[in-house]
Order: C-alpha cells, then structure tokens, then sequence
C-alpha cells in the first residue's frame, strides 16, 4: 500500500483533505481493481468513485450511465478505453469536470483492422461463449520486464472474468471514433500520460492527445508498458499528486 505521505512534492506543497472528488474510469475489461494500488496514494485529494464502463452500447450512452452516479463535480481520470469515455464525459457535463487525467490513451478512430475483428465479432452469435483474455494478449500489454510477472497477468485476466462475456462483447463492439479536430474544445487542466514502453498505446498518441489539447501537460511514466497504474502505481501516483498539487497552487493554468 503507498503511503501519500511518502510522495515527494514541490516545497511549500501540502496536501488538503476532500478538494474535489476522484472519479476513475478503467480501461478494457477492466475494473476498480486497476486502480488498487494507487488509491492510497491519491485519495487525500478527496473521495474516490469508481466508474463501471458495462452498461450501455455506445461511448455516449456509457458516459450518460457514468454521468448518473456520479459525484457533482469531480477530477475525471481515464485509462485506455476509459480515456475516451473521460473525454465523452466532459462534452456531455463539462460544468462536473475540474480536471482532467488522461493514461495511456489516444484520439484515434479505429484502424480498418480493428474495424474488420469489430466486424467479425458482430457476425458471432450473441451467447458464444467467453475465454477470458488469453495470455498472449495481457503479456503484449505489458513491459518487457513484466511479461513473466504472473501475479500481473492473472489479476488482469481475473478482471476479465469477473466482467463476463456481455461485458467482452459490448465494449469490444463500441465504435471509437477520431476525435482530434475536437481536442481543441477542452480547457479545464488536462494532463496525457503515457507509458514509455506502451505497445498498445504508442507514445505518438499520447502526444497528439497533449499537442491537441491547448495548455495540457505531459508526463511519461518510464518502466511501464500499457498497465501504467498495475505496472507502476508509485510513479504513476508521484505523477499525478505532484500535477494536482501544481494547479491547486496555481488554478489560472
């Protein structure tokens, strides 16, 4: 467990109870668990809320179920597939977001590959049958030095199979559209962090994301690959605690 005291940040920083609201928003077939190990670390900020990205055929109708159990205001934080929520997120209640963290993600749309699997998912009948995450896959999704991490490995696939197969379905036929002629509409503080060794999510993403968002900062997370907040939740909350703490210090940015 990391101890937020132990977070190093800029002098004269101090950390102030219930500011604002975390509300975290996972990635993939993923859940809560995601955020396991970084919680301690960021929740003086104020009281975390975990989204669950389930319900809902569409990146519009999940943020509108999100919307619904949310706290008033909040700092939105999205990983992955949960990057493009935050953003539907903020276009639909942008008066609700205080700041924005972005991981691991991107603006693209869906490539013609992923376009064709989306496909050939869609053609399968609604009750096939789900496997959970094969192996291969979590392994591709981490940093070289991880991949034989099977503590790593198994509590990711376990997420899997705790979110079932409609779960699978839904969220690997949800249309990701390219979003960069819309990046310019955000202005509450932002901050793109990307992993230095993402294979999922290359570091070109992460600053087309940062580029296109007018004032946002950058971080990237060195030691990871795509499971930033799994692989490293001590530099990942170092990140993210020091970033806070510089706009409550200086709210014009």
């Amino acid at each position: 467990m990391l101890d937020p005291l132990a977070i190093r940040l800029p002098d004269n920083t101090k950390f102030e109870k219930n500011i604002m609201a975390l509300l975290l928003i996972p990635g993939f077939m993923l859940d809560a668990d995601l955020w396991r190990d970084l919680e301690p670390a960021i929740s003086s900020w104020g009281p975390i809320s975990h989204a669950a990205a389930t319900q809902g055929n569409t990146i519009a109708e999940m943020s509108r179920n999100i919307l619904g159990d949310a706290p008033p205001r909040f700092i939105l934080i999205g990983f992955s597939m949960g990057g493009y929520i935050a953003r539907e997120i903020l276009r639909q209640s942008p008066d609700r977001v205080e700041a924005l963290i972005l991981i691991a993600t991107s603006a693209r749309g869906d490539s013609e590959v992923q376009a064709k699997r989306k496909q050939a998912l869609a053609n399968q009948p609604a009750g096939t049958s789900f496997r959970g995450l094969s192996t291969a896959a979590v392994v591709s999704s981490l940093h070289p030095a991880n991949a034989d991490r099977r503590d790593l490995v198994s509590r990711i696939q376990e997420m899997g199979h705790r979110l079932g197969g409609d779960v699978f379905r839904r969220q690997s036929l949800l249309d990701r559209r390219d979003e960069h002629r819309e990046l310019g509409t955000i202005t509450c503080p932002t901050l793109v962090i990307a992993g230095d060794e993402d294979r999922l999510r290359s570091r070109e993403e992460a600053l087309e994301l940062h580029e296109g968002i007018a004032g946002s900062d950058f971080k990237v997370i060195a030691g990871t690959g795509h499971m930033v907040p799994l692989e490293q939740p001590e530099k990942l909350a170092q990140a993210i605690n020091e970033w806070l703490a510089h706009k409550r210090l200086n709210p014009a940015c």
